[in-house]
């Protein structure tokens, strides 16, 4: 209540509800170390309803869990709580990942908490089974209310999760009727408990303000192994205001002056004082601190004595050594798909990496993902590496998210480059959050052809270079394929998109151009000529087009100067003088099958050879000549530049 009312913004009612349910799983049954919030082998609890952040940070003040000494994770104070919302505090309005103890992971986009939850999950499933029992022994909690099971991802996620069988992870449901425009049975009158049960969940329901209940609830989920749990959990929003308890009034205002005083007198408690922290509450959440200490001490003597020691805490660096790593070798003069020179990379990853795991929604034969001779992780066998996720693509990335939280594991996810729409918010989460998720994006202009315009990306590529902290990297040829996906796991905070076409394209002879090895600084001149009168500037398939017209230019007594625009989100960064030598000073011509937005910031008054348009249903060829990405029409729209 404090909180939000100095705040004056934020939402009181989901932590006055679920602070029964917060405080018995917390002070029984959640495992951590209270001078380390980033043990490896802690329970990790998820909050996914993020705008009930206010019960997190008072959990952990209670708690006192915390990192002496460090800004971020050191232990939660009484000050913080009083900044509650503002600039530069660690009590932000929705919990974001690593400001504070206790906060898991980044959460306010409702359902994105619950599919964060089954990543890590899954990922405590894998290494458990890859390193053994002994130091990998731990459970995920999620608390969750009625707006994130309305979400298509948390449904993508919990559907997956019943199909896997993962019996270590338990979802408290904060069921207490209410949404922000009124009551549920407005919108959501489903039966929860059959369709979960459906999905191959155990379910159970309690009075989430009966302490008894709620604890043999969780003991009992505790014990379920063979599937993952939900329990229902009927509490009252806004528990103890006299006139705003069980009203959407209590869900996202604060409750007034007048209302804190009148709930206080309610509870117990002293009108007159705020922010108190009671001896007694502090003395519930701490007595068991020396358990968890021995806890955390008998797991590092058994880390110590065991034989995966040296390769489990390798395998939690979050920086990879790729040294070891065959790269595949590419012929000059071949031909081949970026997304098949994909494909042979993520083998020779796969044999030097053994914390590369990632799949596909539905689409491994298409997106070429399919680590060889590694099986499939499925129900009571998690120590695979392919994730079949289905047409999940939503749940994928924010599985993906959770895996990358969970440490110890770096995925990549795949799907048409078109779905990325499918996904986006989880892609975002995973840029503001800086996790190094892969996104593998195949079939990524109208060469996919046939299929036609629902599934040819035409503004795609400019919406993921959107995001900040997002990495879209566009290959143009078989050897830039090796390079994109080892800059792709050599980064750390942040996602990387890889961009990789369906059609073949000519392997580049580098004793002509510069090494592949060019693009980790975003762009590079690939052909540079002293009588220039224009850039070319291209990125992916369109580099051999830029080529190609560089040539029939010649031919008329045009020279040009030809760039690789493989990444502008790392070009951007480079000097002032490396961006100049890159795009020089003559007029500039951007070449790209996809919207023209977005290339102005590099072609000045030049101009752009995009498409602006919906694609069309015929062959990729076709589509592509019909739309104008050809030698003929780039060079008209050279000699319009150049006069």
């Amino acid at each position: 209540m404090d909180q939000v009312q100095k705040a004056n913004s934020g939402h009181p009612g989901m932590p006055m509800g679920m602070a029964d349910v917060a405080t018995v799983l917390w002070s029984r049954f959640v495992k951590y170390d209270p001078v380390d919030p980033a043990w490896l082998d802690r329970d990790r609890v998820v909050l996914s309803g993020g705008h009930g952040s206010a019960l997190l940070y008072g959990v952990m003040l209670l708690t006192g869990q915390g990192k002496a000494g460090d800004r971020h994770l050191g232990p939660m104070t009484v000050e913080d709580l009083q900044q509650f919302r503002q600039w530069g505090s660690r009590t932000a309005g929705h919990p974001e990942y690593g400001e504070g103890p206790g906060v898991e992971c980044t959460t306010g986009p409702l359902g994105q908490g619950i599919a964060m939850a089954v990543g890590m999950a899954l990922g405590e499933a894998h290494l458990r089974e890859t390193f053994g029992v002994e130091v990998v022994d731990h459970r995920t909690y999620a608390m969750c209310g009625d707006g994130d099971l309305m979400e298509g991802v948390a449904m993508e996620a919990a559907s997956l999760a019943g199909h896997l069988g993962l019996g270590r992870l338990v979802v408290l449901y904060d069921d207490n009727g209410i949404t922000i425009d009124g009551g549920t049975q407005m919108s959501f009158t489903e039966d929860t408990t059959e369709k979960f049960r459906a999905m191959g969940w155990h379910v159970v329901s309690v009075d989430g303000h009966d302490i008894p209940a709620v604890t043999n609830a969780i003991a009992v989920a505790r014990d379920v192994l063979d599937r993952p749990s939900l329990i229902r959990c009927r509490t009252t929003i806004g528990f103890g205001s006299p006139n705003k308890g069980g009203k959407s009034a209590a869900h996202g205002a604060p409750l007034g002056v007048d209302e804190v005083r009148l709930t206080k007198v309610a509870l117990g408690l002293d009108p007159e004082q705020a922010f108190f922290v009671d001896p007694v509450a502090v003395a519930l959440f701490r007595d068991g601190d020396g358990a968890r200490a021995e806890a955390r001490s008998a797991w590092n003597a058994r880390l110590a004595g065991s034989p995966q020691r040296t390769a489990m805490l390798a395998q939690y660096s979050p920086t990879l050594d790729l040294s070891g790593v065959v790269w595949p070798a590419h012929a000059v003069g071949g031909k081949l798909a970026t997304r098949k020179a994909s494909q042979m990379a993520i083998q020779a990853l796969a044999a030097a990496v053994p914390g590369l795991l990632g799949g596909s929604a539905d689409l491994a034969e298409s997106n070429l993902t399919t680590i060889k001779g590694d099986a499939e992780i499925q129900r009571g066998a998690y120590g695979g590496r392919n994730i079949c996720f289905g047409v999940r693509e939503h749940a994928m990335a924010g599985v993906s998210n959770g895996l990358v939280l969970h440490g110890g594991l770096r995925p990549y996810c795949a799907t048409f480059l078109i779905f990325h729409d499918y996904h986006r918010p989880s892609f975002r989460l995973s840029a503001l959050m800086g996790l190094p998720v892969v996104y593998v994006y195949t079939h990524d202009s109208v060469w996919v052809g046939e299929d036609g315009p629902t599934h040819q990306p035409i503004e795609t590529l400019a919406a993921i270079r959107l995001v900040p902290n997002a990495w879209l990297v566009r290959p143009a040829d078989a050897n830039e394929a090796n390079e994109a996906w080892a800059m792709a796991l050599e980064r750390c905070d942040g996602p990387v998109a890889l961009a990789l076409t369906r059609q073949e394209l000519l392997t580049l002879d580098r004793t002509v151009y510069p090494p592949a090895s060019s693009i980790r600084q975003g762009a590079y001149v690939l052909v540079e000529d002293a009588a220039a009168t224009v850039t070319l500037i291209a990125s992916g398939s369109e580099v051999g087009l830029a080529l190609d017209a560089r040539v029939a230019l010649a031919g008329e007594g045009i020279a040009a100067r030809v760039v690789n625009m493989a990444c502008t989100a790392i070009f951007d960064r480079q000097d002032g003088d490396y961006k100049k030598a890159v795009l020089g000073g003559l007029p500039r011509v951007s070449i790209e099958a996809g919207v023209t937005a977005g290339w102005e910031r590099y072609v000045g008054d030049g101009a752009s050879v995009g498409i602006d348009r919906f694609g069309a249903s015929a062959p990729g060829k076709v589509v592509s000549e019909k739309l104008g990405l050809n030698v003929a029409n780039v060079v008209d729209v050279v000699r319009g530049v150049v006069g």
